[in-house]
């Protein structure tokens, strides 16, 4: 581009460097990179939010049959005494996984215990069979029909 030169009162000649009109050739490119990325940050964090709701219905609303293991026995080599205290909409069914594991951390013991009754909470006691002797009781989950 070539600089404009002026004259002042002294006969001096003063440069004065030439320059583009903002806003008369449109957007630079700079800026519709910046337009582009805000878009595409707008679309993954929506999507994060939907996924994050979708999850957390499906952990809190969807579950309709919860329970905690309150105490357990190893009455014998072959057998667990489980105490349950299960919690779960009056008119549902399901089950709850429960499993022992040696001393070593094998697992010896794992069993499906269905509730079917008509009453929002459940204390059972339930006998787990093992194939050793069990040290311990873990409820792994429990499902709705």
């Amino acid at each position: 581009m070539s600089a404009v030169s002026g004259g002042d009162l002294d006969g001096s000649a003063a440069q004065i460097p030439a320059q583009r009109p903002e806003g008369r050739y449109g957007r630079s490119s700079d800026e519709r990179a910046d337009r582009t990325l805000k878009l595409v940050g707008a679309a993954l964090g929506a999507v994060l939010l939907v996924v994050i709701g979708w999850f957390a219905y499906h952990y809190v609303a969807a579950s309709k049959i919860s329970a905690e293991v309150i105490t357990f026995d190893a009455v014998s080599d072959k057998a667990v005494k489980v105490h349950l205290e299960v919690r779960k909409d009056a008119d549902a069914s399901g089950y709850c996984t429960v499993r022992s594991q040696a001393e070593d951390g094998s697992e010896v013991g794992r069993a499906d215990f269905r509730f079917d009754q008509d009453s929002g909470r459940v204390d059972k006691v339930v006998t787990l069979r093992t194939t050793g002797r069990g040290n311990t009781a873990e409820l792994l989950g429990c499902h709705a029909d």
